[in-house]
């Protein structure tokens, strides 16, 4: 799949989606109303297609891109373990994974420590990569139901 089609996948499979642009790379937001204030606009997926967030991924190669999947704390502990706390200079967290492998589902390199996992152009995993996304949005939802029962 290529970004085009985890837009489309996200956009058409799931309700309330909001997404926000910063040039090529997509921030997919649980925004039934589309009224969340910049605060409250948190992704619970993202696309990044180049290395202006890090450069550890090496998303510099044409097509190459990285889906970010923010998940609960038990389904990233059931696939990681705890999460990583040491970071390097950069920011970048010691995850025990080379951050620039391919089609591997690994804690994210910065976000790691918020329960985010990340897969660099995804194509062996899309299925296990649709079922985390799946999860995703349901948290999502979750607690954007939550927090309207609390206003």
């Amino acid at each position: 799949m290529n970004i085009q089609d985890w837009a489309d996948h996200i956009t058409t499979t799931y309700d309330g989606i909001n997404v926000l642009h910063n040039g090529d790379d997509l921030f997919f937001l649980y925004d039934p109303d589309r009224d969340l204030p910049p605060e409250r606009q948190n992704p619970f997926v993202t696309i990044v297609t180049g290395n202006s967030y890090d450069t550890v991924s090496d998303l510099s190669e044409p097509g190459a891109y990285r889906l970010n999947i923010g998940l609960t704390k038990a389904t990233y502990t059931s696939m990681f373990g705890a999460v990583p706390t040491v970071r390097d200079e950069n920011g970048i967290l010691d995850t025990g994974v080379d951050p620039a492998l391919r089609d591997q589902l690994m804690p994210h390199p910065v976000y790691a420590s918020q329960h985010w996992v990340s897969v660099i152009t995804p194509e062996s995993t899309l299925d296990a990569v649709r079922e985390l996304v799946a999860e995703a949005y349901e948290f999502a939802a979750r607690k954007h139901g939550n927090r309207a029962k609390r206003a």
